[in-house]
């Protein structure tokens, strides 16, 4: 949410960010409904400042009759000032919805567009594989590895239901370890584990209420479960002051996410591109306000998330989103797609994005910047690792004629040691160890 004074000293800014984001959203109306806001708030500073000096006024008169006016003009005033506050009471409401609508200003950076198809390609990373046969798709090498049982996941879950089993838990279980671990190495992140489960406050802080509601599932206690660690990771600070040392606070966080895929009907039907339960390991940063900082925090969010695809030494490309391809709330997002060979194109795995402090004035969490002046903080976000949707490009790219697939040296160490997964493998060796830690 921006700030209302910018709003209205940066009109044409705003609408800019309008069009850029190709979005419909009534300005217009918005500032005329602050006008009579401001109008409101006034009159009743002003309605309760008589009030108070009737009031005085009667606490100096002794006299029965000469109280009789001064109670009659209090009788007054205060009607007035009754009808006043429910008139008040009635325009915030609607200036609370309009505000909400109001989108952030993308960075000049961001270029135009209306969809991902717009977006504008940065670089590339990797060579593509190239096979000597026909390569199958992930749903036919998880089948013929028994790493996965996606008819009997529709069977207990619903569409989009999967289960995980063998080689392909494990290996989940490894990607998850070794992103840990990378961020462990660095010392400057917090790992977490954070609640899926939360409440409404954390959803309008981040900005996925009350827009992205049809894609939340929700629980009959009016609470909401996440697509993503960003909505607790974000309430986790919600009104409260931070001390300007205590920045920048750097999380990497862990969780299961749920997400409806409203509006998806039709598209990735089959195998684990898009599902309604997944797993996240997230990058949630807050910094001091500084539109340099945001963007030099958002830079190392993004190389965090190529290391640990390099390490993968998965094939990927790094594209800046265009404006029609932005939310609500962001500045900037990068996108890492990853290949696939089966469809020959590169297929999103993570999203990286900084808010400024759009997300945190919802949220009202401050901090005193070294003049000891109150300020909010911005936010970053970012994809560092997302399962199972990254065991399609893992197995597809790492696939063998015979039907195989050679596991990455960085995720052997997790995996028994072994460096292949054939149809013949055994998910536990002889001692019992189970392969992961």
């Amino acid at each position: 949410m921006l700030d209302i004074k910018f709003i209205r000293e940066n009109k044409d800014l705003i609408k800019e960010a309008i069009r850029k984001k190709h979005l419909e959203c009534d300005l217009d109306e918005l500032l005329a409904v602050d006008t009579e806001r401001r109008r409101l708030l006034g009159k009743v500073e002003e309605l309760r400042a008589q009030q108070n000096q009737t009031g005085q006024k009667i606490s100096r008169v002794s006299d029965a009759e000469e109280r009789q006016p001064l109670i009659a003009e209090m009788q007054k005033v205060k009607e007035e000032l009754q009808s006043t506050e429910k008139d008040l009471e009635q325009v915030m409401k609607r200036w609370r919805q309009l505000m909400i609508e109001i989108p952030n200003i993308p960075d000049i950076t961001v270029p135009e567009g209306e969809s991902d198809e717009d977006n504008r390609e940065l670089r590339q990373w990797g060579k593509k594989p190239e096979f000597d046969f026909t390569p199958q798709s992930h749903i036919e090498l998880f089948k013929s590895l028994d790493m996965a049982d996606l008819e009997r996941g529709v069977k207990v879950a619903g569409f989009r239901g999967y289960f995980l089993k063998n080689d392909g838990a494990l290996l989940s279980l490894a990607l998850w370890n070794l992103a840990m671990e990378y961020f462990a190495s660095r010392g400057d992140f917090t790992p977490m584990i954070a609640p899926s489960l939360t409440r409404k406050e954390p959803f309008m802080g981040t900005g996925y209420l009350p827009q992205g509601e049809e894609d939340l599932y929700k629980t009959q206690d009016d609470t909401f479960l996440a697509g993503t660690s960003e909505v607790a990771t974000m309430g986790y600070y919600q009104n409260e002051i931070l001390e300007y040392d205590q920045l920048p606070l750097k999380f990497v966080v862990f969780s299961p996410c749920f997400r409806r895929e409203a509006g998806s009907h039709g598209k990735d039907t089959k195998g684990l591109m898009r599902l309604h339960e997944f797993y996240k390991v997230e990058q949630v940063v807050l910094c001091h306000a500084s539109h340099q900082e945001s963007v030099d925090q958002h830079e190392e969010l993004l190389a965090n998330a190529e290391t640990i695809m390099q390490k993968l030494e998965l094939p990927y490309r790094v594209v800046a989103n265009c404006g029609g391809d932005l939310g609500l709330g962001q500045v900037k997002k990068y996108d890492i797609e990853t290949w696939v060979p089966s469809e020959d194109r590169y297929r999103e795995t993570h999203s990286i994005s900084y808010f400024h402090d759009w997300q945190t004035r919802r949220l009202n969490i401050r901090y005193k910047d070294e003049n000891g002046d109150l300020r909010f903080v911005h936010s970053l976000n970012g994809t560092a690792l997302a399962t199972p949707r990254v065991l399609i490009q893992l197995s597809e790219c790492n696939q063998t004629a015979d039907g195989s697939m050679v596991i990455p040296t960085a995720l052997r160490t997790y995996m028994n040691g072994r460096d292949k997964i054939t149809s013949a493998s055994q998910t536990q060796p002889e001692n019992g160890d189970p392969g992961f830690k």
